[in-house]
């Protein structure tokens, strides 16, 4: 009879040398990298959000696939947009993409052959992207590197998550908005101050709304660090979108291991 291991049962680091080990040999030579960021989620919610997400995801992803482990959160990414609100930890895209390059070479060393990764900050997207090549030719003829950055499907997944369990997903904006306020409700509610919860920027965010927010800031498109609506948020939706998000990768990652590529 098969063992199927819990979430917890798969970080690398909570095993033994020897354990890591023995389930690579066993076949367990694909594994998730998740990353996150340590920025502002408006008024009402702590910087961990993103990297939390990311774990929580990485469970989810890695028990659908099976035979998958899951590497230690890279828990900072590139938020030099968000430096502006207070607690925000930012790093550069060359300092992101080779932390990102040492853990393939540490785990293609390790037998590891299928390097998985994704992140819970949508702003790492265009990072990973851009380091893709590098991190492959790092590992070549030992690893394929492959990466989610899909922001679009990420946000039209939520909203299709959020109307599915009842929300308005006109109030999905993409930061601190319904969507990420009932998932940290669902991770950690003690990490959620819901009567602080409000509207920020609403409606669509075009190209040049972007690009004021790289050249500008997050606070000057808006200045409570929300885009979107953060009010109505429940751990149910929160529920949604983790399942939506999760197949969504489990979806992207076992196409990539059918085409056999590692872009």
């Amino acid at each position: 009879m098969s063992i199927v291991m819990k979430p917890e049962e798969r970080c690398l680091e909570k095993l033994t040398t020897l354990e890591v080990s023995d389930l690579i040999a066993g076949g367990a030579r694909r594994i998730i990298v998740p990353c996150g960021a340590v920025e502002q989620h408006g008024p009402h919610m702590a910087l961990s959000m993103d990297a939390r997400h990311a774990e929580a995801l990485a469970g989810r992803v890695a028990m659908a696939l099976g035979q998958t482990l899951i590497a230690p959160t890279i828990r900072v990414g590139c938020s030099p947009h968000h430096l502006d609100f207070s607690g925000t930890v930012s790093l550069a895209p060359e300092t992101f993409a080779a932390i990102c390059r040492d853990y393939c070479v540490s785990l293609a060393r390790h037998g590891f052959n299928r390097i998985l990764f994704f992140s819970g900050h949508i702003g790492n997207f265009p990072h990973l992207e851009a380091a893709l090549p590098m991190l492959n030719e790092a590992v070549a003829g030992r690893a394929q590197v492959v990466a989610f950055h899909d922001p679009d499907a990420w946000l039209d997944g939520w909203r299709r998550a959020v109307a599915r369990a009842g929300g308005d997903p006109e109030r999905v904006g993409g930061h601190a908005d319904l969507a990420e306020t009932s998932i940290m409700l669902e991770i950690d509610p003690s990490a959620v101050r819901m009567p602080l919860a409000a509207a920020g920027r609403l409606g669509p965010i075009a190209k040049r709304d972007l690009d004021v927010i790289w050249r500008d800031g997050f606070a000057s498109v808006s200045p409570n660090g929300i885009l979107g609506d953060a009010r109505g948020a429940t751990p149910s939706i929160g529920q949604a979108c983790l399942d939506e998000i999760a197949n969504l990768l489990t979806s992207f990652f076992r196409q990539g291991d059918r085409a056999g590529v590692g872009a």
